[in-house]
């Protein structure tokens, strides 16, 4: 069942690679809300990360660009201050383990304590969650194989970043047979 299109969630994260676990969470809010606004957040008092804020949009824009309810969009400052601008009626977090829950309770809480925005959490599907943008990016420092982390884009990314081959891009599971 494909919820009422005239429902946006916003999709916030730093996306600093954005990975398949990431891509998982938006094709499931897809088919919850219709509509999706990723927000690439920017926070001024961090350093700018691996990939600068216009080419994660970028590189963003390029993995959801077969989904044509999706818009990408760069923001700093606050999720909350992020969902005002986009008029978003809810912002959904990605969840892979109870930690994660911990966390984006307490920040779920104050969100709609200061905005009155719902969040709603996604788990990410099993296949999915154990991947994290700081192991993508340690891996593919060191000349890992990350391909089956992430989608094209990203990894053709970060094989320019690290100067390594793309790789591989079919799980181990198929590689190994």
């Amino acid at each position: 069942m494909v919820a009422s299109s005239a429902l946006t969630a916003l999709y916030p994260g730093s996306f600093d690679p954005f990975h398949n676990g990431h891509l998982d969470v938006v094709e499931q809010s897809v088919e919850l809300f219709g509509a999706v606004v990723i927000a690439v957040m920017h926070n001024p008092q961090k350093p700018s990360g691996l990939i600068d804020l216009g080419r994660r949009v970028e590189l963003v824009q390029a993995c959801v660009s077969h989904l044509p309810t999706v818009r990408v969009a760069a923001h700093s400052g606050l999720a909350v201050d992020a969902a005002r601008a986009e008029k978003v009626n809810f912002i959904v977090k990605g969840l892979r383990t109870p930690g994660d829950f911990e966390v984006e309770q307490q920040m779920a809480h104050t969100n709609y304590s200061v905005s009155g925005v719902r969040t709603v959490y996604l788990p990410c599907r099993p296949g999915q969650s154990f991947i994290s943008s700081r192991f993508i990016r340690d891996i593919a420092q060191h000349h890992g194989q990350i391909s089956h982390l992430v989608p094209v884009p990203v990894a053709s990314a970060l094989a320019g970043i690290f100067g390594e081959p793309v790789g591989d891009h079919r799980p181990i599971s198929e590689r190994n047979s």
